[in-house]
């Protein structure tokens, strides 16, 4: 039913649709996201009300003070930068800490998985939305016959776009196995995997849902060992993860220091997080969910393109958590710069979104400070975009202050009294140091003791992401909910190569 004061006032309004499903109109445009996500929990807004009048607010008292006494406004903002990425260096080195104290995942032993009892295993839905990636399909087809699962309790879902006809030919084409159904998602905005997986989950009939990739290959085993972990999790366990790797680290450079990204980040810090019950960012894939959580969860957000970021906070949020699972998906890593580059874009656009509409509420974390989660909601979503905006004014300081000293070395240290100095001067020295430190003890952790002399790179590693930090504010403004798709399937154009690092991953599976 419309309602005259939101349009008006330019809200959104409501409308059911029985041929399209659950959207809005807004401004002239329909958008069909079928969601039952209200408006001020999505990302679909990208500032509310009261954010930006904070905004405006914060950079009127900045202008001013910077007028009234523009040295003691530079040394406030130098202080605070230095502050957030000191904090921000202690909060990781804790949680490394705490990975090895405490190892925190879900671990399921070989012998419970074989002693499963089949007949009681329940039913599974697996997802996997493709976007012009109808090549990796045969790859995938063969990952989910790999899968020791009852085939007969399987639904794997090939969640298809209604404007990608040669992806929809191509399926049409090919022999797939009983346990796979095709769902086209009809055409509208906004175009984004969240809202594939919305629609796809209307026809899921699993009780039990997973989200995979087309270039997935996760352990054979996974699926029976979700099965086990919610079993032996908290009841307030939401979600389990598993943890994410590549088949082609080898590749070239890039994919060599991606991999060892990925794991310090999935095999140390998400399970240092889990260890103090801190919000999870999960991974774009292999969460594993009850059907009826995700429901109760209201699915994804179709307006943030890292839906994944967003559902692992508002699970914390609706007093839920996340595990962690010892198993492993092994992905393709991405071996294109520019390919890469567009994708961390999006990524780090999708955790400004997240920041932005979890803090919609600022009286909330302002009430609640004293609350762990508020406070590493700050470090882990807020903090890490952070930091990747001030390495290069901290980079550019010091080489200034090293190359430039005789002429402004004087005029830099003004800036910097005695206790932020320390701060500064501890991250350069021993911060960075630290920061490489974690990668390699990542790749020694999953046993990649060839990428451990790649880690050296990682500081122009660093410079990319920082670059691309810069960008996603702008693609924010200028193309909120643009999803900018990563071409999978690289890894096919040198198929020898890629022949022997797939078959090596499902023989690691």
């Amino acid at each position: 039913m419309f309602n005259l004061k939101n349009i008006l006032l330019g809200h959104p309004v409501e409308h059911f649709d029985k041929g399209q499903g659950k959207g809005f109109e807004h401004r002239g445009s329909q958008y069909v996201h079928h969601s039952d996500l209200p408006h001020h929990e999505t990302a679909f807004f990208r500032l509310s009300d009261v954010q930006k009048i904070l905004i405006v607010a914060f950079l009127l008292s900045l202008v001013i003070s910077f007028f009234i006494s523009w040295k003691t406004t530079i040394i406030a903002f130098i202080a605070v930068l230095t502050v957030i990425y000191f904090a921000d260096l202690l909060f990781n080195l804790f949680l490394i800490i705490r990975s090895f104290h405490k190892p925190p995942e879900i671990k399921v032993k070989p012998e419970d998985v074989k002693a499963i009892d089949e007949a009681k295993l329940p039913s599974y839905t697996i997802m996997c939305p493709l976007y012009h990636e109808w090549r990796v399909i045969p790859q995938f087809v063969r990952a989910m016959a790999h899968i020791d699962y009852p085939k007969e309790k399987l639904q794997v879902m090939l969640l298809l776009e209604e404007d990608d006809k040669q992806t929809i030919a191509e399926v049409a084409r090919m022999d797939l196995p009983k346990y796979f159904q095709v769902v086209v998602v009809p055409h509208s905005l906004p175009k984004t995997k969240p809202k594939a997986l919305n629609y796809g989950l209307k026809h899921a009939t699993g009780e039990m849902v997973v989200v995979y990739d087309a270039e997935d290959i996760p352990e054979k085993d996974q699926l029976k060992k979700a099965v086990l972990a919610f079993a032996k999790s908290d009841p307030k366990v939401r979600c389990i993860q598993a943890k994410l790797n590549f088949y082609n680290p080898h590749q070239n450079i890039l994919t060599r220091v991606f991999t060892a990204e990925y794991s310090l980040w999935f095999d140390l810090v998400l399970t240092g997080l889990q260890s103090i019950k801190a919000p999870i960012p999960l991974g774009g894939t292999s969460n594993h969910f009850r059907k009826k959580d995700i429901i109760e969860l209201k699915g994804w957000d179709s307006f943030n393109v890292t839906e994944d970021c967003d559902l692992g906070m508002r699970i914390v949020k609706k007093g839920f958590s996340t595990a962690v699972m010892d198993s492993t998906t092994y992905e393709e890593a991405n071996s294109s710069p520019t390919n890469w580059f567009a994708q961390r874009t999006r990524w780090i656009k999708g955790y400004i979104q997240t920041y932005l509409v979890h803090m919609r509420n600022p009286h909330h974390f302002i009430s609640h400070w004293r609350d762990p989660r508020v406070l590493t909601f700050q470090l882990i979503v807020g903090g890490k975009v952070a930091s990747m905006l001030i390495n290069p004014i901290m980079w550019v300081l010091t080489f200034c202050y090293f190359a430039f000293r005789a002429q402004i070395g004087t005029q830099i240290e003004q800036f910097f009294p005695t206790p932020i100095l320390y701060m500064g001067v501890f991250s350069l020295i021993f911060g960075n140091f630290l920061y490489l430190y974690y990668y390699m003890i990542g790749c020694a952790k999953r046993e990649q003791y060839s990428l451990i002399k790649y880690v050296f790179l990682v500081p122009l590693y660093w410079l990319a992401m920082s670059i691309a930090a810069y960008t996603a504010w702008y693609k924010l403004v200028r193309q909120p909910h643009y999803w900018s798709k990563t071409k999978h399937g690289l890894h096919l154009e040198k198929e020898q190569e890629s022949a022997t690092n797939v078959n090596l991953a499902f023989q690691k599976a």
